[in-house]
């Protein structure tokens, strides 16, 4: 079949590939594969969960709702008891009632930040994180076999199975609040309230910051925390290109600092009070400089080959191995299960860190920012200034690339690491790597990664370096050998 699960779940787009019809035969997929009994082979090490216990959520965006209860009604057709929430949700939200319900399985309709005219469907595990690849994979296998031979999938009325007691309407908000309010120093935010200013891009994350701030002395300014399953015609992505109203809430003089969160509220972006906007990669070195200076925690850091050396040299200081993953949250989960780990990030802006699911969450990583400025008493830009002349300066781009016809990317990047460069942009070449792409590590720190993708005809291409003229001239280096391809 034309489904596959790529880095983080199925997604397609509405009424094309991501159909009713569609969702139904991987709903069913899903049952059959969580009911085999390599399911929690190798992916799960804890109390066992419930065999026939599944979560379901969904997000914002158009028909997110219906899709979630048809995936409700094929699973409880298959003898599951399954918790579907009430309302739009976070997917961390998701993930935690997983875990905190004791449930084998999860599934939360959502196409995260891609453009509206996309929905998707995001597996989720025991442990509270992005199924791994073997378990997307059975549920593949169990997809392709069901359509040979022929076999539909189980369905049940809705009204049937409520009253059954197979599908229950549940509010997962509030642990999940608790489980955070335990994770976040709202004392310290309670004595020195800010006023801040949400975006949540018309997401699930909508309200959630307001409402976990409550009591804390904080105003909060929420823009585009409507329902708009449209996202107002932007990528629900919260990079600097579509916060165009976090910035004119801040220059508006509604907030001194700004925090956005993608559209399954799983990743996250910020806002200086200039109206700057500060990437995930300064917001992930500022995490791990704060949790260690000021909280004392330790672990391992793990960070995707994509992010940051800013990460590796505050490492050094401190002693803290780092780990580099390929790209995909799933990566990250795999060392936070198996290992202490004391934060994990990638430059997309989803980021965990120590004591809560292995999975990226905005509004986490929102209220750690917000707990950053109060407790040291500083606001963000200074403490973005800081951290560039201690381990800076930092300069980061990336470009994808259309490439005329597809290319196979194992081929591509073997191609490049022989054919690799004495030296590029001038900056002579001191490693390679190849866990994901081929990544260039150059004299002073700068490097650059060019990573085909595995089902598209597109080249991705990422860079940093210590001056803007450097950056140029790697992602020109990029962009010949996007021509090249």
């Amino acid at each position: 079949m034309s489904i596959h699960f790529g880095t983080d779940g199925w997604r397609g787009v509405i009424s094309d590939t991501f159909t009713f019809h569609n969702l139904r035969l991987v709903s069913q997929a899903i049952a059959d594969a969580v009911a085999s009994a390599e399911w929690l082979n190798g992916a799960y090490q804890g109390p066992a969960p419930d065999p026939r216990r599944m979560v379901v959520g969904f997000d914002t965006r158009f028909l997110s709702d219906r899709f979630a209860v048809e995936a409700a009604r094929v699973l409880a057709a298959n003898g599951y008891k399954v918790h579907l929430a009430t309302a739009d949700v976070p997917t961390p939200c998701v993930s935690f009632a997983v875990r905190q319900l004791g449930a084998i399985a999860g599934v939360m309709i959502t196409a995260s930040h891609n453009a509206p005219r996309y929905n998707g469907l995001k597996l989720k595990a025991a442990y509270g994180g992005a199924a791994a690849r073997e378990q997307c994979h059975r549920v593949e296998v169990y997809l392709n076999d069901n359509e040979s031979r022929g076999r539909g999938p189980n369905l049940m009325d809705y009204d049937q199975s409520r009253e059954a007691g197979l599908i229950d309407r549940f509010n997962p908000t509030p642990a999940y609040h608790e489980h955070l309010r335990g994770l976040i120093d709202l004392d310290a935010i309670a004595e020195n309230p800010q006023h801040i200013v949400v975006d949540s891009m018309y997401g699930s994350g909508r309200g959630q910051l307001k409402g976990i701030l409550q009591g804390s002395g904080c105003e909060v300014f929420e823009v585009r925390g409507e329902m708009n399953p449209g996202f107002g015609g932007i990528h629900p992505e919260p990079i600097a290109r579509y916060l165009g109203a976090l910035a004119g809430a801040i220059a508006a003089g509604h907030g001194q600092l700004g925090i956005a969160t993608d559209g399954d509220a799983d990743r996250v972006g910020a806002m200086d009070g200039r109206g700057q906007y500060v990437d995930a990669h300064r917001l992930m070195a500022l995490s791990l400089k704060y949790l260690v200076e000021r909280r004392g925690l330790t672990g391992k850091v793990v960070k995707t080959v994509s992010t940051t050396q800013m990460i590796n040299r505050l490492a050094h200081k401190y002693g803290l191995e780092v780990i580099e993953t390929p790209v995909g949250f799933d990566h990250i989960a795999e060392w936070m299960l198996r290992d202490q780990v004391l934060i994990g990030g990638e430059e997309s802006g989803g980021m965990s860190f120590q004591g809560h699911i292995p999975e990226g969450d905005g509004v986490l990583m929102g209220l750690l920012v917000l707990e950053m400025v109060a407790a040291t008493g500083r606001p963000l830009e200074d403490l973005v200034q800081d951290l560039l002349e201690e381990v800076g300066p930092s300069n980061y781009g990336r470009m994808d690339l259309r490439l005329a016809r597809p290319v196979s990317k194992q081929d591509m990047v073997e191609r490049l690491a022989q054919q690799a460069p004495a030296q590029i942009a001038g900056n002579r070449v001191e490693q390679i790597l190849t866990n994901d792409g081929i990544k260039y590590m150059l004299q002073g720190d700068a490097w650059l990664l060019i990573r085909p993708s595995g089902t598209e005809p597109v080249l991705r291409v990422y860079a940093e370096a210590n001056s803007r003229q450097d950056l140029e001239g790697l992602l020109e280096h990029g962009r010949a050998v996007a021509q090249a391809a």
